[in-house]
């Protein structure tokens, strides 16, 4: 029974990390795009734009494509700047309102499936954060 659970845990957990990656790479791929291409920014000199939009992106690449659950997680921390970005500009730029949209799709495919990847993998790994409770009892014994 419990060999059925990890291989259905491990196809699921696979299936988060492709989408994970998917909106990970298309938001890498995208704004370059968007931004320098579509609609550059009249405030901003291009390097600037990609330094603030695509630097950020670089720093999980390495991890990311290890597949290491907890670079999974903590890229989420970058993500959620592609996120208020998306919605930001849904809210003040109506002529954005497509760009924008696809920007707050792929970050929440990588928000949520690299979630659930970095949760499932690392019960796989047998990682997790010790409960304070397990770690009274071993300083005891």
């Amino acid at each position: 029974m419990e060999h059925k659970t990890l291989m259905k845990r491990y196809i699921s957990t696979q299936t988060h990390k492709k989408i994970a990656l998917t909106g990970y790479f298309s938001l890498l791929l995208f704004l370059p795009i968007w931004l320098l291409v579509i609609n550059p920014s009249e405030g901003l000199s291009p390097l600037l734009t990609l330094i603030m939009f695509i630097v950020p992106l670089l720093f999980p690449l390495k991890g990311l494509l290890q597949g290491n659950p907890y670079t999974f997680a903590w890229s989420n921390f970058i993500v959620m700047l592609y996120f208020l970005h998306s919605l930001t500009t849904l809210w003040v730029s109506k002529e954005d309102y497509i760009w924008a949209t696809l920007e707050l799709i792929f970050a929440t495919a990588m928000f949520i499936s690299g979630t659930y990847y970095a949760k499932y993998r690392g019960q796989e790994l047998g990682l997790g954060l010790k409960k304070k409770k397990d770690e009274e009892q071993n300083k005891l014994s």
